[in-house]
């Protein structure tokens, strides 16, 4: 009898960032993550994303915390994982196209505070906008010996994304210096027989190893991995169970048991994940009572496969439409979102493309016209602003909204201005409230948000009463 090769697949797990991200709006604090770090550091994770994303943000906003703090606090408590964290490309964590002296000190700053592997995306798949996270990542890798630049496919379908596109793609990142490769299903869309066909291709085109990355909005995650496994996919993303299912990650605990005695197996612990989600449970029962995790993301939403948007854009579509008394329009603009989809040049629909196209799809059937009335961003789309997109727009479209102008093949960071050194102003402007450098970077992306939070830390320091202060008069109790 042959024996059986092992080859365990490796597992990410997302609770520390994605999972809170897509059930309670990535307001999960610091607090709440450090008691449990030293048991989730012996289960054996590939990596722990804990970083990026929104967190960011809403940490600075929300959570009055500095995200780089928690990093570091994060990094000294794992002693034998590797952290993760998702990158925007160009637009690192923020919503514009950043120089890239701001992109380079941020990939330093991120993994000189503990980020290990760092996983770069574009919103459209534009490869140019990618470059300078990777080169920065492999910079900073032979100067160090730390980090690892996995570069994510942002998944979606169309006529342009056959397999024969996905291959190029990856053998394009392979050239371009990656460590690794991302399926990155942000609307899971990805269904089982189609990710074991798509992971098969990418196994033929290229040596680096492949990772899957889900959410369970359509409910066929668990079932996707199952078959990507089988068909030799490395590494897949879970959510530990309290933050599982719903809008995030199949449970790390279910796909545990689902490999157990095969040659995938992990061999990692249920008991010690027991105890992990026995140590969340409380917490996310608190959040449910809150209202801050709502039951409308935990359950199944078929109209994401039915109508390929992703979970975030159809509730984003719902509110707005509440708010112009319009919900009887709901169906005419899911119909209406992939063909503005296709005048666009059909980009994938992940932050911040879902966002255009969705309000440009209601402003359309609001409008009883199409293109009568276009959005700021729909407009720099169109001019080419984001970058290239993978097929033609339409040109007809562009005469209507953007007459005569012009438009711009270049990467985004040169096509919005942003091609020269942009870090010594950014400092200038600042450093009234600079402490670290770290905090130049804060101010780079979040600006009006940083600088409320600058002053917040400032009066902490200073034992002040922020929420008690004259702050018009100037006068702060203690």
């Amino acid at each position: 009898m042959t024996e059986v090769v092992k080859k365990p697949v490796k597992i990410t797990e997302t609770v520390l960032r994605d999972a809170h991200q897509s059930l309670i709006a990535t307001r999960m604090p610091t607090e709440i993550m450090l008691p449990i770090v030293d048991k989730m550091d012996k289960v054996g994770y590939n990596t722990v994303e804990c970083w990026g994303g929104a967190t960011f943000d809403a940490s600075l906003r929300f959570l009055k915390e500095d995200p780089w703090d928690r990093l570091r606090k994060l990094r000294d408590g794992f002693k034998n994982t590797k952290l993760q964290m998702l990158f925007r490309g160009q637009n690192i964590l923020g919503y514009r196209p950043y120089a890239d002296d701001v992109v380079y000190k941020f990939v330093e700053k991120s993994i000189s505070n503990g980020i290990d592997v760092i996983r770069i995306f574009d919103c459209l798949n534009d490869i140019r906008n990618l470059q300078a996270a990777v080169d920065a990542t492999n910079k900073f890798k032979v100067q160090e010996g730390r980090g690892e630049a996995q570069v994510a496919l942002s998944y979606t379908l169309g006529d342009a994304y056959t397999l024969e596109y996905w291959a190029n793609m990856a053998k394009k990142i392979e050239e371009m210096g990656a460590d690794s490769i991302c399926i990155k299903d942000m609307a899971g869309l990805l269904v089982p027989y189609k990710a074991a066909e798509l992971v098969k291709t990418l196994k033929e085109n290229t040596k680096l190893p492949i990772q899957l990355h889900t959410h369970y909005t359509s409910g066929v995650a668990s079932m996707t991995y199952l078959k990507a496994v089988e068909a030799g996919v490395d590494i897949i993303d879970t959510a530990i169970s309290p933050f599982a299912l719903g809008t995030s990650q199949p449970a790390t605990e279910v796909m545990v048991e689902t490999f157990k005695g095969t040659e995938f197996d992990t061999g990692f612990d249920q008991n010690l994940l027991a105890e992990i989600a026995d140590y969340f449970t409380p917490y996310r029962e608190e959040c449910l009572k809150s209202g801050l995790m709502s039951t409308k993301v935990l359950g199944v939403n078929i109209k994401t496969l039915l109508y390929q948007v992703p979970g975030g854009m159809l509730s984003n579509m719902v509110s707005q439409l509440k708010e112009q008394h319009a919900e009887d329009k709901y169906r005419d603009v899911l119909e209406e979102i992939p063909r503005v989809r296709k005048d666009c040049g059909e980009p994938p629909l992940v932050t911040p493309s879902s966002q255009i196209v969705g309000t440009q799809a209601i402003f359309n059937v609001l409008m009883g016209e199409r293109y009568k009335m276009a959005t700021g961003e729909f407009k720099d789309l169109l001019r080419g602003n984001y970058g290239q997109t993978v097929k033609p727009m339409n040109q007809e479209v562009i005469d209507k909204v953007i007459p005569g102008e012009p438009r711009s093949t270049a990467r985004s960071a040169e096509a919005t201005g942003h091609d020269k050194p942009e870090l010594e102003s950014i400092e200038a402007e600042m450093k009234q409230y600079k402490q670290q450098e770290e905090d130049v970077l804060s101010y780079a992306l979040f600006p009006q948000v940083a600088t409320d939070f600058f002053k917040y830390r400032q009066a902490q320091q200073e034992k002040v009463d922020v929420s008690a202060a004259d702050t018009k008069n100037g006068a702060y109790p203690v």
